[in-house]
């Protein structure tokens, strides 16, 4: 197991100020965590919205001053927020160019919430932030840097869905963790033991991290580790490949649900100060079995989706047409949100059409977190007219319903 990021969360009102106090507490937090024994990838910052700090017009200027400073300071990685549905749409359509302007800068911008529903003309904006991020590199890296968010929290410590809540400076870990799935479940008989297995696992890993976040934190909150047991493009480090030793021998056939919810399951019993999505995370370009299904065909978008309705943080890294269009990928964005809310979960869906590639063509990255792989058929069409005329369509929680006419009945 690695620490994927230590993610620090500043809101004072001097961007100076935010950087370099968040820089001085990373750099001590890696070496206690380093000293620990766990190896530290990046360590970040993420703000609250560039949205409630300036105007739009100068949203790029202050990307560019932020990436900068960070990159003085020793911070790996920064994101300037996530514009909510209450922002002027200049915000979400000017993260476009601030991706363009930057290569180390994250954003995200939210579609549905659930005071509110899916909010149409939100989600229309964020499908054009997709559709005109994709050239901005010839690999389509210009959508590694922004998701679209349906009902997610503040203090989730995984880019691009980070951001803060505005308050006192905090700090949470994202593990990359699938390695633990791996072990517990090469090494178990049946699912219950491979159950057991994980829960103590995470747990035991989870008291390490959280007793080093302990030492470490000062006057500066801990909010907690995701858990989401991020992989590597290696089989030993492959949520894939750990999935497919619970049930098919090809994910994406019958009892690939089934696995998706018992691993999620293990997740949600484990006892850990927690964070974020702490769910199962299925980026397609990250995980080399991942990849390779999907290049087969045998793991579709809509199977993606459908682990999310069990588990899942939603759709992460998928490759897809560089020719798909505004409105396909507003009708892929409202299933997620549709999921989010009916369910009463935080999903993301960071979607990475690839310039010049059709379904089917082969993918191979100079990445070292990518797997080689294969343009994803994503069998979307625009949604009916009657979407596009409707402002906010309300999704209220199923969950939440049952609940309530269960306290009433």
């Amino acid at each position: 197991m690695k620490i994927r990021s230590i993610t620090a969360f500043a809101c004072a009102e001097s961007l100076a100020e935010a950087v370099q106090g968040s820089a001085t507490f990373l750099k001590d937090a890696r070496a206690r965590f380093v000293d620990a024994g766990f190896e530290v990838q990046t360590v970040r910052l993420a703000l609250g919205s560039f949205a409630d700090r300036v105007e739009a017009s100068h949203a790029v200027e202050f990307a560019r001053e932020l990436e900068a400073r960070c990159q003085d300071a020793g911070i790996d990685y920064a994101t300037v927020g996530a514009t909510r549905l209450e922002h002027a749409a200049a915000y979400t359509e000017t993260i476009v160019d601030i991706l363009a302007a930057t290569s180390t800068i994250f954003a995200a911008a939210e579609i549905a919430h659930p005071r509110r529903g899916i909010d149409t003309a939100a989600v229309t904006r964020a499908a054009r932030v997709i559709e005109k991020a994709a050239p901005i590199e010839p690999n389509g890296f210009g959508n590694l840097r922004f998701t679209a968010l349906a009902n997610v929290e503040p203090g989730v410590p995984f880019l691009p869905a980070a951001y803060h809540d505005g308050g006192s400076p905090a700090f949470a870990v994202a593990v990359e963790a699938a390695d633990l799935a791996v072990d517990a479940f090469t090494a178990s008989h049946d699912v219950n033991e491979a159950r057991t297995a994980l829960v103590d696992s995470i747990e035991r890993h989870a008291k390490q991290l959280a007793d080093v976040a302990a030492s470490v934190a000062g006057d500066r909150r801990f909010g907690g580790i995701d858990f989401s047991l991020a992989p590597f493009p290696t089989n030993a480090q492959s949520l894939g490949g750990a999935l497919e030793l619970l049930a098919p021998a090809s994910l994406g056939a019958s009892g690939s649900v089934a696995a998706a919810a018992v691993l999620t399951a293990c997740i949600d019993t484990a006892r850990f100060p927690r964070a974020g999505f702490s769910g199962l995370f299925l980026p397609v370009l990250e995980d080399t079995v991942l990849a390779q299904r999907a290049a087969e065909g045998s793991l579709g978008l809509n199977e993606l989706l459908l682990y999310s309705c069990v588990c899942g943080t939603g759709l992460d890294t998928v490759p897809l047409p560089g020719d798909i269009s505004e409105l396909e990928l507003a009708a892929i964005l409202t299933d997620v949100a549709a999921i989010a809310l009916r369910l009463h979960k935080p999903l993301t869906a960071r979607l990475m059409p690839m310039p010049g590639c059709a379904a089917g063509d082969a993918l191979s990255f100079d990445f070292p977190y990518f797997a080689d792989g294969a343009v994803m058929d994503h069998a979307a069409a625009p949604l009916a007219d009657r979407w596009q005329r409707t402002a906010v369509v309300p999704l209220p929680s199923r969950l939440r319903s049952n609940a309530n006419d269960e306290i009433g009945g």
